[in-house]
C-alpha cells in the first residue's frame, strides 16, 4: 500500500513536470500546447485507471513519460538568436605560453543599467603572475539566494578577470526563476572587467556585493581558469542550455572545481547559495580568523564599488580593507 502510494505520488510529480515542459517548451501555439497537455494527462489517467496490477500501469505510463522526456532532451540550444547587446559576443581564448589571450571581454561604460556604451575587448593575461582567485556573492532580494561571480587576481600586472555565469537572453526577454528550470535560456559566460560586471550591480542595480578572497593555490587558480576558458571555447562553438537547478551560476563553478580536483564535499548551501560564505567560513575556504559577522562587514564592497564605478583603479579601491587571503588548506 505504501509502495503504491509512493509510486502514484512520484508519477503525479513527474506528470506535472511533463505538463509544464509541454506548455513552456512546447509548441508556440498555445492551443496546440494545450492539446498536447490534455493528451498526455488523459492518457496518464486512463492508464492508471484501467490497468492492473499497478506495476503494469506504471510501466505503460513510464513509456508515455519517456516520450515527453525524450522530446524535451532533444531540444537544441542555438547561437543565432537576436541577443541582447550585453550578451551578444561570446568570449573565447587561447593560451600562448604563459599568456592567456581572451577575446570579447566585456568592459561596457554604464550610465544606468539600461543605458550604456558597448565595449568588447581583447585582453592578455599573464598566467605566471596569477596570485589567486576571489568570489563575489551578489544579493538582490532574499538572503538565501545570491548570484556568484569568480574573479582571478593577477596582482600588479593587470586588472582581474571576472567571470559571471548567466543566461543568454534574447532582446525583449526577461529572466524568470520558473522558466530557468526549463529549456528557455542558453548558457552564457560573461568574461568582464570587474568595473563592468560588479560596478553595474552595485552602482546601477542597487544590489549588495560581497567580495571574498579564496584559499586556493595559484596553480589551482590557473587550472580552474584554463578550464573556464575551455568551456567558453566550447560554448562559442556549440551552445548549451542554462538550468536553474543543475547548470547555474554556482553548480557550474563546482563543476569546474571538480575538473581540477578542487571540489569539496556536497553541501545543501551549494543550492541555497546565499549561504555559501557561511559554508566557506566553516571550511576555511575564506578568511575565518575573525568573527563571521566582522568578515561579512569588511567584505561588503557595495559602497566602495558604487563610488569607484568610473575609477581606473576600480579593482584596487574595492579591495581596500578586505581581510587577507587565507592560506591554502593542507592537502
Amino acid at each position: 500500500m505504501i509502495r503504491g502510494a509512493a509510486l502514484a505520488g512520484l508519477a503525479l510529480l513527474a506528470s506535472l513536470w511533463a505538463c509544464a515542459a509541454l506548455w513552456i517548451d512546447g509548441p508556440a501555439s498555445r492551443g496546440l500546447a494545450g492539446l498536447c497537455i490534455a493528451g498526455f494527462a488523459s492518457a496518464s489517467v486512463a492508464v492508471f485507471w484501467t490497468l492492473r496490477p499497478l506495476y503494469k500501469a506504471a510501466a505503460v505510463w513510464g513509456l508515455l513519460f519517456a516520450a515527453v522526456l525524450g522530446w524535451w532532451l532533444s531540444l537544441e540550444p542555438r547561437a543565432d538568436r537576436d541577443w541582447q547587446p550585453d550578451v551578444a559576443q561570446p568570449p573565447y581564448g587561447e593560451v600562448q605560453g604563459d599568456s592567456l589571450v581572451l577575446h570579447n571581454v566585456r568592459n561596457f561604460h554604464y550610465r544606468s543599467a539600461d543605458d550604456f556604451d558597448p565595449r568588447w575587448e581583447t585582453r592578455r593575461y599573464d598566467l605566471s603572475a596569477l596570485e589567486g582567485v576571489d568570489m563575489y556573492l551578489v544579493h538582490w532580494g532574499s538572503p538565501w539566494i545570491a548570484h556568484t561571480i569568480v574573479s582571478w587576481d593577477f596582482g600588479e600586472t593587470g586588472p582581474p578577470l571576472a567571470v559571471s555565469i548567466e543566461t543568454r537572453k534574447e532582446k525583449g526577454e526577461q529572466y524568470s526563476a520558473v522558466l530557468g528550470f526549463f529549456r528557455q535560456f542558453e548558457l552564457y559566460y560573461v568574461a568582464a572587467d570587474e568595473r563592468d560586471v560588479v560596478g553595474l550591480r552595485a552602482a546601477h542595480r542597487g544590489e549588495q556585493v560581497l567580495l571574498y578572497r579564496l584559499a586556493a593555490e595559484p596553480e589551482i587558480a590557473r587550472a580552474a581558469l584554463l578550464d573556464y576558458v575551455s568551456e567558453m571555447n566550447r560554448l562559442a562553438e556549440r551552445p548549451d542550455w542554462y538550468n536553474a537547478l543543475t547548470h547555474n551560476c554556482t553548480t557550474t563553478i563546482r563543476m569546474h572545481a571538480q575538473h581540477v580536483a578542487a571540489a569539496r564535499p556536497w553541501d545543501w548551501r551549494i543550492l541555497v547559495n546565499g549561504k555559501l560564505d557561511e559554508l566557506g567560513y566553516e571550511r576555511g575556504s575564506i578568511q575565518n580568523q575573525i568573527s563571521f559577522a566582522e568578515l561579512k562587514r569588511r567584505s561588503d564592497v557595495t559602497a566602495r564599488a558604487a563610488a569607484a564605478i568610473q575609477a581606473p583603479d576600480f579593482s584596487r579601491q574595492i579591495r581596500q580593507e578586505l581581510p587577507a587571503r587565507p592560506a591554502p588548506p593542507d592537502r
